[in-house]
């Protein structure tokens, strides 16, 4: 009899964690599904005779806000790499994305590849009201190269040239707030990157990816100097949520401490959270961008 009864006991528990498991399975296909509509491969320039494209996510229910997603990895792109669902959380916030893509390096260099992320900033802002949105809520996110890009137009975006024969290039490149993983702030020092040969240089990985002119060291700092978020920073710099990882080696988190120091400096606060024992990259993003969508909501109202 007591065997029976722990039987049915155990069998019913079984029952009820099966339930359960399927309950928080469909709550989890649900959140990462919301509904949207995608229009891919939109022209916004082009680059040694290649199309660069944007891929446009508008949610259900849109708030007005745009958000530039930097579709980069190690100055690499490729729209595939892009999946509406890895941002169920900023579609379920009201944003309409708009996943740019690049030329990769070394086929275009990263002084290229900066120029062409402005001037898709400036094509989205062109055509804001065709997409639903307002052109001063316009927010950008990004990982690892994807930020540095990021912080490149939140640092450097500005008015265009107001005599431009191509009406996009009039158009402001600014950001009114940047959400960034683990970003590149300052190319002239690498502190204890793997990617620091210890001679001044660029990282030991990208030589090619700065062009032949960074064989000379002089030109180098020039180059880098140009590149670097750090050296750009102003009263005017939007507000920025930075996460990144103390364990970081390719990108140490003192990229960011003194990137956020700068700010501090000029009266500017850049929000810092630190992952303790992460590295580049850990299992539980997902979350974080989570908590991105909702900041971008409060400072894009």
């Amino acid at each position: 009899m007591l065997m029976r009864r722990f039987i049915r006991w155990s069998l019913r528990l079984l029952l009820a964690l099966i339930v359960l498991a399927m309950l928080l399975f469909g709550a989890g296909w649900w959140w990462f599904h919301p509904d949207f509509t995608v229009t891919p491969g939109i022209v916004y320039t082009k680059r040694h005779g290649h199309e660069l494209t944007l891929e446009v996510v508008k949610p259900a229910n849109p708030t007005g806000s745009g958000i530039l997603v930097m579709v980069s990895g190690k100055w690499k792109s490729d729209p595939r790499k892009f999946q509406p669902w890895m941002a169920a959380s900023f579609l379920r916030e009201g944003h309409t994305l708009f996943a740019i893509s690049h030329l990769s390096q070394p086929e275009a260099t990263i002084q290229e590849i900066v120029e062409d992320v402005h001037r898709a900033a400036r094509f989205v802002r062109h055509h804001a009201k065709e997409y639903g949105i307002e052109p001063e809520r316009i927010g950008v996110f990004g990982g690892s190269s994807g930020g540095h890009l990021s912080l490149m137009l939140a640092t450097c975006g500005g008015p265009g040239d107001p005599n431009a024969a191509d009406p996009v290039d009039r158009e402001s490149s600014a950001v009114q707030a940047a959400t960034v993983f683990y970003p590149v702030t300052d190319l002239l020092n690498l502190g204890p990157s793997t990617e620091n040969l210890g001679d001044g240089g660029p990282p030991k990985s990208f030589v090619k990816s700065f062009g032949p002119q960074v064989a000379d060291l002089n030109e180098w700092k020039k180059i880098g100097h140009d590149l670097s978020p750090i050296f750009h920073v102003t009263k005017a710099l939007p507000p920025i949520f930075i996460v990144h990882g103390d364990a970081d080696t390719l990108v140490p988190l003192e990229q960011s401490t003194r990137f956020k120091e700068t700010a501090a400096k000029l009266g500017r606060e850049v929000l810092l959270t630190v992952q303790p024992g992460e590295k580049h990259g850990w299992p539980t993003m997902i979350w974080d961008a989570h908590l991105f969508a909702g900041w971008l909501t409060e400072q894009l109202r």
